[in-house]
C-alpha cells in the first residue's frame, strides 16, 4: 500500500510540474517579425555640410560594435550624405534634459529647416579631431572618422566610426573623474510604445554578481 501511495504522489508531482511548466510557456504571445530591440540608445549624429553648415540627426538603429567602434544604419538623410562626404561624425548621447531637442532632431529634416540646431536653441563647436561639429548641450559625445560605408543602394548605409576622442561634461563625472550614468540620466527608445525613458539606476555589478551562483 505505501510503495502505491508513493507511486501516486510520484505521478501527481510530475503531472503538477508539467501543467506549471504548460501554463509558464503559455503566458507568452508570438509577434511574428515584429522587433522590440532594448534598450536602443538616442544617438544624436552630428555632421557638416558641403558648405560647413552643422546638421544632427536623431538615430535608434545603432550601438557599440568594439572597444572604439560605434556603428549604425541610415537610410537616405541629409545626415548620410554629409557622412559620404566628410569621412567624419560626432555621436552625442541625448539625456533627460534634452528630450524635446533630441526628439526634434529626428522628426525635422535639415533639407526642410537647415537651421534646425540653432532653432533648437542648441550650439556647436568644431571638433578639434575630426572634420564634425560637436553639440555643446549634450554632455557626453564621441568624435569618429569613418572605418566603412557601406552603400544599402537606396541612399543610405551602414557606417561604421572608429572613436578618435571621447569628452564628457564635469557635470556628469564622478568624484574620481570618471563618468557617471546615474549623473547624465541618458535616455532610451521604446519601439514597442513610442516613448523616451530613462537609464540610471544601478541595479547590480558587472562580472561580479554572477558569481554569486555556485
Amino acid at each position: 500500500m505505501k510503495k502505491i501511495f508513493l507511486v501516486l504522489s510520484a505521478l501527481f508531482i510530475g503531472l503538477t510540474t508539467l501543467n506549471a511548466q504548460s501554463t509558464m510557456q503559455n503566458t507568452k504571445k508570438n509577434f511574428d517579425k515584429q522587433a522590440v530591440i532594448t534598450p536602443l540608445p538616442v544617438l544624436i549624429i552630428a555632421t557638416y555640410d558641403a558648405n560647413g553648415n552643422p546638421d544632427a540627426m536623431n538615430a535608434a538603429w545603432g550601438g557599440q560594435c568594439g572597444p572604439k567602434h560605434i556603428v549604425f544604419e541610415l537610410s537616405a538623410h541629409q545626415t548620410t550624405e554629409n557622412i559620404r562626404l566628410k569621412k567624419a561624425f560626432t555621436v552625442s548621447f541625448a539625456d533627460k534634459k534634452h528630450v524635446t531637442e533630441s526628439d526634434y532632431f529626428g522628426v525635422v529634416s535639415a533639407k526642410k529647416e537647415p537651421n534646425k540646431i540653432k532653432k533648437a536653441g542648441m550650439s556647436v563647436t568644431k571638433s578639434s579631431f575630426v572634420d564634425a561639429p560637436v553639440i555643446n548641450e549634450y554632455p557626453l559625445t564621441v568624435e569618429c572618422k569613418v572605418i566603412t560605408f557601406d552603400e544599402d543602394g537606396r541612399g543610405g548605409a551602414r557606417v561604421v566610426g572608429e572613436i578618435v576622442n571621447m569628452q564628457a561634461d564635469e557635470s556628469i563625472l564622478d568624484e574620481n573623474g570618471n563618468i557617471d550614468l546615474g549623473k547624465m540620466e541618458p535616455i532610451m527608445y521604446d519601439s514597442s510604445k513610442h516613448y523616451y525613458r530613462v537609464i540610471g539606476e544601478k541595479v547590480g555589478n558587472a562580472f561580479s554578481d554572477g558569481k554569486k551562483i555556485k
